[in-house]
């Protein structure tokens, strides 16, 4: 189910560094910067393991150490719940990959 307006803005409130774009009827997007190259490839396929078994799967962008996510819900022509729970999954996981030692 398509995300109204009202619904999603309490949402994006609790996902900071994410940004609301009007493209395919609504889209979220974020870079996320790792340490190296490492890293950022290890983010990705912690989140392709999740992302097949939502069968959700993010358009993504990876150069070194930086991967550009676009989430969007086909489906729906714009943002579904779907989109809100992987956005919310890839903030632990980067988050996780942050903390840890270099």
């Amino acid at each position: 189910m398509k995300l109204t307006d009202e619904q999603l803005q309490p949402l994006l409130a609790q996902l900071p560094g994410w940004t609301l774009g009007s493209e395919r009827g609504g889209t979220i997007s974020r870079a996320f910067v790792f340490r190296d190259f490492a890293q950022a490839m290890g983010f990705m396929c912690q989140v392709a393991v999740v992302a097949e078994k939502r069968n959700h799967h993010p358009e993504w962008f990876n150069v070194y150490n930086r991967v550009d996510v676009t989430l969007t819900t086909h489906d729906v022509n714009g943002l579904s719940m779907n989109d809100v729970e992987l956005a919310r999954f890839m903030d632990q996981v980067a988050g996780a990959l942050a903390g840890q030692a270099g």
